[in-house]
């Protein structure tokens, strides 16, 4: 019985060797040489990736939301004014677009005026914004915009980081509040072919 079990497990695993071999092979004998070809294979994802702000430095989902705040509490003179705010928070924000299958569309839209919760309104026209790379990655106005990002090198490759610093233009005097707290948000979106 031993002996009729040993002889169909060798001929299971005699049969079965050529199906768990899937490598090229040669066999030479006596003199000359044996060749065998492995070939190989990498494959890429179509990749596009958007960061503004927080997640800038990295290839990675980060749900962080940054806020640029344009303070007149420690000025209230300037307001009105071309003088700048008092302080400013987060004006200088960091960005980067990767994309691997051609030139990216960038746009920006907005939620409406900048609201402060009792009827008065800031127009997202008074904010603007200045990149570090306006030739490369220029920003599209937070008042609703698109600019196309060129492509790095002449390959289809789109790589480019730069700071958009944005400025609030303070041109009229507005009623008092915190203006944007409900509504303050631009949305950034990049599209790829």
């Amino acid at each position: 019985m031993k002996k009729h079990l040993f002889v169909k497990s060798a001929l299971a695993l005699a049969l079965a060797a050529p199906l768990l071999a899937s490598a090229e092979s040669q066999l030479t004998v006596g003199a000359g040489s044996a060749a065998a070809n492995l070939d190989f294979r990498v494959i890429i994802p179509r990749v596009l990736f958007l960061a503004v702000g927080t997640g800038a430095a990295g290839l990675a989902d980060n749900a962080t939301v940054d806020t640029v705040t344009f303070d007149y509490t420690t000025n209230p003179a300037a307001v009105g004014t071309t003088a700048a705010a008092g302080a400013i928070t987060g004006n200088v924000v960091p960005v980067r677009v990767l994309g691997n299958n051609g030139v990216i569309a960038l746009a920006s839209t907005n939620t409406g005026d900048l609201a402060n919760g009792a009827g008065d309104t800031i127009p997202w026209s008074e904010i603007t914004a200045v990149s570090s790379d306006a030739a490369n990655f220029d920003s599209p106005a937070p008042s609703g915009a698109s600019v196309n990002l060129g492509l790095s090198s002449g390959t289809r490759i789109t790589s480019r980081t730069a700071n958009w610093t944005f400025s609030y233009a303070n041109t009229a005097v507005v009623a008092p509040g915190t203006y944007g707290t409900t509504n303050g948000r631009v949305t950034y979106t990049a599209t790829m072919p």
